[in-house]
């Protein structure tokens, strides 16, 4: 997983009306779950930015107000209308506790089947997989060479080490479709 620091501030108080003013300061009310004790804190809205704007997934060395911790991102809450952070929640994690993230899927190679005309299609953007946060990887690399037309590569076929992929084995990855001009083509030969 790619790394990322984050520089947080105490919340002293909790509630609706703590939280809004906070909003207003273009800061996002968080809590740190999943160690000895919550903590709940607030972060500059902006930092934001890199975790949710991207397909990455980031182990979070969480800075508040010297104590640090490390953790992911877990959940964030959006107001329905104007999309501003509402509130997010951070889990702390360790080298004995496994963790669930959805790692971003990368396809390695040019299928047969695009040489012979055919169009592959991503079907999955993201993977949900479980393990320890020092043995999952960046992304999830899925071979596509060997794909021709109409085949597909599904999450049953690949081989991971380290962590365990936790959607269904018969969910398609991606597939090398057939465009109509090609099959029309293929019928009449």
């Amino acid at each position: 997983m790619k790394t990322t620091e984050i520089v947080g501030f105490k919340r002293a108080n909790l509630g609706k009306k703590e939280a809004r003013e906070l909003r207003e300061q273009a800061m996002a009310p968080c809590v740190l779950y999943g160690g000895s004790e919550q903590v709940h804190f607030a972060v500059p809205m902006y930092l934001f930015r890199k975790l949710l704007f991207s397909p990455d997934v980031y182990k979070i060395t969480l800075n508040i107000e010297g104590e640090t911790h490390l953790a992911i991102l877990q959940d964030v809450q959006y107001h329905p209308v104007s999309d501003i952070i509402l509130h997010a929640d951070f889990l702390q994690i360790s080298d004995d506790k496994e963790i669930k993230v959805e790692l971003p899927v990368r396809c390695i190679g040019t299928a047969v089947g695009v040489t012979k005309g055919g169009k592959l299609v991503q079907k999955m953007r993201k993977i949900k997989v479980q393990g320890f946060a020092n043995s999952i990887p960046e992304f999830v690399s899925v071979p596509v060479a060997d794909l021709d037309l109409g085949k597909s590569v599904k999450v049953g076929h690949l081989k991971v080490e380290g962590f365990k992929i936790l959607n269904n084995d018969s969910l398609p990855i991606a597939s090398v479709e057939i465009p109509r001009a090609l099959r029309s083509a293929l019928k009449g030969a």
